[in-house]
């Protein structure tokens, strides 16, 4: 938001009418609005009458002086996503104590940041020293933390019961939601749509509708693990997503408000649409495929989501 002042003198023959005082700003939505204060004031030469001049001038500087307050819902501010950490691993584990050093470094501040699944490694599914030995590596970040679960943490073809208490255990529950700045976040476990398996108890569509109803109208910002696009690697696409689940999916996020769909798995930098709906895919942290550890800041204002991919050395 851009907010000016301008004053000036209102005269007539060299007499001095009045003055004018215009306050304005440029909003959001890139509409200008202008306030005019006039004052009045008696007969005078304004050429000859220095005082005058002068008293008009203190007034433009106390104005210009004066703290604005932008209102909450107009500033950006700033989240971090972190992705497919794998941990299990060591060297997966090392790039992700670099990472969250790097989050408490930085120079904006960091409203919260969401983990959006593969956690720790297929691997250590069944380990549970290992799963302890993950959530511990965040222990230490500054901002709050948000999970979700991916394909690595729940094996949805067998034993899906004890992996799920494990990860619920240690991380929290499937899906799960909190506000922050007037945006409504729900963070949802969705690998049952991606790889078209049912799971007892849990039915993942139902769980995010009531997830934006908390939202009450709010801007919804939504994350999950697999993206319901195609994949392309080795040169060709791969289908994820059966095509009416797919259709499905898009129908949901294009309604209640939905700014943006947030994503990992691909463990690569991609950007979709859903619809109406940005979808925003981030890198991993873990060294699977030669990749470089990175991870996401985002700055959203006005129902806009912007990033910026940081990679470490």
């Amino acid at each position: 938001m851009l907010f000016f002042v301008s004053i000036g003198i209102i005269a007539e023959h060299d007499i001095l009418k009045g003055w004018y005082l215009d306050l304005g700003f440029i909003g959001g939505d890139k509409k200008l609005t202008i306030c005019r204060l006039t004052l009045n004031t008696c007969a005078m030469n304004y050429k000859k009458n220095t005082v005058n001049t002068w008293i008009l001038f203190l007034v433009s500087v106390l104005v210009l002086l004066l703290p604005v307050k932008v209102p909450a819902k107009n500033r950006p501010f700033y989240f971090v996503q972190i992705t497919d950490t794998h941990l299990g691993i060591l060297e997966n584990r090392n790039r992700t104590r670099k990472v969250v050093a790097a989050i408490n470094d930085l120079p904006m501040k960091i409203v919260f940041v969401v983990h959006t699944g593969d956690i720790y490694d297929r691997t250590s599914r069944k380990d549970e020293k290992a799963i302890a030995r993950a959530a511990e590596v965040f222990r230490d970040l500054k901002p709050p933390l948000y999970f979700l679960p991916g394909n690595n943490e729940i094996n949805l073809t067998r034993d899906t019961r004890e992996s799920r208490k494990r990860y619920t255990q240690h991380f929290g529950p499937l899906v799960s939601g909190a506000e922050h700045n007037g945006v409504y976040f729900l963070f949802a476990y969705t690998d049952p749509l991606r790889e078209s398996l049912s799971m007892a108890g849990f039915d993942p569509v139902l769980e995010i509708k009531k997830g934006l109803k908390k939202a009450n109208g709010k801007p919804v910002i939504l994350f999950h693990h697999g993206p319901s696009v195609r994949d392309f690697y080795n040169n060709q696409y791969h289908d994820g997503w059966e095509k009416k689940v797919q259709d499905q999916w898009q129908g949901l996020v294009n309604q209640d408000n939905i700014k943006a769909v947030i994503a990992g798995h691909f463990h690569r930098d991609e950007f979709h649409w859903l619809g109406d709906v940005p979808l925003y895919i981030a890198g991993p942290v873990a060294e699977k495929y030669g990749r470089q550890a990175c991870f996401r800041i985002y700055e959203y204002q006005d129902g806009r989501v912007g990033y910026t991919t940081q990679y470490l050395e």
